[in-house]
């Protein structure tokens, strides 16, 4: 082999070498901005959300196995408007879909608080939550109670 050619594969490879070098450098860096937190906000939240609401209320005069499922509707600005229903040890605690409005703040690791106010005059409930899964999922817990649920977005 001569030593121009030998030269001009050697050229070759390492351009390529950097080229690849660089793709993947640039993926890694990608995904770990995607990973990083601070990148939730009231805005994370924008839409409609399906939950699943379960647990267990443990003492007063409603006190028994809870479930229920809700649509709720997130502005993106911190406000929300929700439908729910609800039965407690499989008695409907209500009749028909009982309208709910509320506030949230997201913070920008992705936890957040929510304060629902029922319509029916029901005493107002006080959620703690995490947003998973780039803003498609919900997990909340009600602050005080062992009840929670499990939100997905819908739209």
């Amino acid at each position: 082999m001569n030593i121009r050619k030998l030269r001009s594969t050697t050229a070759v490879g390492a351009g390529t070498a950097l080229i690849i070098a660089a793709g993947v450098l640039s993926w890694g860096t990608s995904a770990r901005a995607q990973a990083a937190p601070g990148h939730c906000s009231d805005q994370t939240l924008n839409g409609s959300y399906a939950f699943e609401i379960d647990g267990q209320i443990l003492s007063g005069p409603l006190a028994g196995l809870l479930r229920g499922v809700a649509m709720t509707q997130f502005d993106g600005h911190g406000n929300l408007d929700q439908v729910d229903f609800a039965t407690i040890n499989g008695i409907p605690r209500w009749t028909g879909w009982r309208s709910v409005t509320g506030t949230y703040q997201v913070n920008a690791d992705c936890t957040g608080e929510a304060v629902l106010t029922p319509s029916d005059g029901s005493p107002s409930l006080h959620l703690l939550l995490v947003i998973a899964n780039h803003g498609r999922e919900i997990k909340t817990v009600v602050a005080g109670n062992a009840t929670g649920s499990r939100g997905t977005r819908v739209n």
